[in-house]
């Protein structure tokens, strides 16, 4: 039996090659129980460079990825992932949570469940609304936000130039989990938050503006920790009208007079 790969273009003729053998070594180990490749990292977006290996996961039946382990080499990286694995969709917080965006734009190169792994891929970097709402509230990501970027604003108003600066940068992870979240979507690693920003746009956070504020609040600019606020506000209420409810709108005007420190503009 010869497989047919989906391989996107960019990669290069070494790096086809060494998938299309893994593959057949693959199907030769596991038979019926391979069920699909899924090409994860930076070769999978494009983003490889001369260090970078192939991190190539290999979906398998239950069975036969109960003697299997990730096998390491300065060329690929083959993960094996069950079926079950696959189908588990990791709770926020949880080390399968973390593994989700690993699946993020990720393309299947082999996909022998006819059509069912591909869907299973999508749904692992896809947050159900009530998973948004989760992360949103129940894990309190947005009250955490606004938590950290009121102690920079007061740290600043109390001329604290350090405090200001550290807690403006522990701001950060809790803002972007929220504008992820807010648009249905696990947020991604670092490394790739500027592509998949340009590549994959979030709406009302263009690229450049959204980059600007995080580099900004890196900086403990309380500036930028305002004008943030002044666009996260409005994006709750329009989260909460396509959801039916007001829970961010109303966490947000819980902190009551505190968020006038949000509002205060310079000069």
């Amino acid at each position: 039996m010869t497989l047919t790969l989906d391989l996107p273009e960019h990669l290069a003729a070494t790096d086809r090659a060494l998938i299309a053998a893994l593959a057949e070594r693959n199907l030769a180990d596991h038979g019926d129980g391979l069920l699909g490749l899924v090409l994860s990292g930076s070769a999978g977006r494009g983003l490889a460079t001369d260090r970078s290996d192939l991190d190539v996961l290999v979906v398998l039946s239950d069975e036969a990825a109960a003697e299997r382990t990730t096998a390491h080499s300065s060329e690929v990286d083959e993960i094996p992932w069950s079926r079950s694995e696959l189908d588990t969709v990791g709770t926020f917080g949880t080390e399968d949570w973390w593994c989700r965006w690993s699946c993020a734009w990720a393309p299947v190169l082999l996909d022998r469940t006819d059509g069912a792994l591909a869907d299973a891929v999508r749904r692992q970097a896809t947050l159900s609304p009530e998973e948004a709402d989760g992360v949103l509230i129940d894990h309190d990501r947005l009250d955490g936000w606004l938590n950290f970027a009121y102690r920079a604003l007061k740290g600043d108003r109390d001329g604290r130039s350090l405090e200001t600066r550290l807690d403006a940068a522990e701001s950060v992870p809790w803002l972007l989990d929220v504008v992820f979240a807010m648009a249905g979507r696990v947020r991604p690693y670092n490394k790739y938050l500027p592509w998949e920003l340009r590549t994959h746009p979030l709406e009302g956070w263009p690229a450049d503006d959204l980059l600007g504020l995080v580099e900004r609040t890196l900086e403990g600019d309380v500036g930028a920790i305002r004008e943030t606020f002044a666009r996260v506000r409005p994006a709750c209420s329009s989260y909460d009208a396509s959801r039916g409810h007001t829970r961010t709108t109303d966490m947000v005007q819980g902190w009551g007079e505190e968020l006038r420190l949000f509002e205060v503009r310079a000069g």
